[in-house]
């Protein structure tokens, strides 16, 4: 089932979900070196990076319901793909929190705030992995057609299009041999 929203030939969602994904587990990653160091610069910077994963995770929220639309009724794939967006409009609800108890003192983040977020992390993982098992598995937002052989998505040309039926690609080839 191909993508219903793409930027040159690609879907935008899995493009966009890297930023919100990498932003939020390097807050993490900042926030246990700050408990590690007690440097209030790691606390500061994490608190920044969860504001920008929380905008980048809305944005690549958009993209994924418009994706989901498309997912055919009473499927596997539709099941899963509305247990994965849920799971991560948690995810932000989460780190939402976690900004909110933050914003008074960001370089000295509660508790709770820290629990927050690596509550938000866990369960980025596994919404994360129900997103694989959507294209990987399922083949949500693949190509019709893919193969390992497709053309260039700039092309213009059809990825169920073969390198053999192409004169110029069988050319190529019989010079390579």
């Amino acid at each position: 089932m191909e993508s219903k929203v793409k930027l040159f030939g690609h879907p935008i969602h899995p493009m966009l979900i890297v930023f919100p994904l990498g932003l939020l587990a390097t807050s993490f990653i900042f926030d246990i070196i700050y408990l590690v160091n007690h440097n209030s610069q790691w606390a500061t910077t994490a608190f920044y990076l969860i504001s920008a994963g929380i905008v980048g995770g809305l944005l690549a929220a958009v993209f994924g319901f418009l994706d989901w639309l498309g997912i055919p009724s009473n499927t596997r794939a539709k099941n899963i793909g509305l247990i994965h967006g849920l799971g991560n409009v948690i995810v932000v609800i989460v780190f939402i929190a976690s900004s909110l108890i933050r914003r008074n003192a960001p370089q000295a983040p509660e508790n709770t705030a820290l629990i927050l977020s690596f509550l938000g992390i866990l369960l980025a993982v596994v919404t994360g992995w129900l997103g694989g098992e959507l294209v990987d598995r399922l083949g949500v937002g693949v190509d019709r057609g893919a193969h390992l052989n497709s053309p260039n998505s700039l092309s213009g040309r059809p990825a169920s299009e073969s390198t053999m039926s192409n004169p110029q690609t069988q050319t190529a080839e019989k010079r390579t041999q």
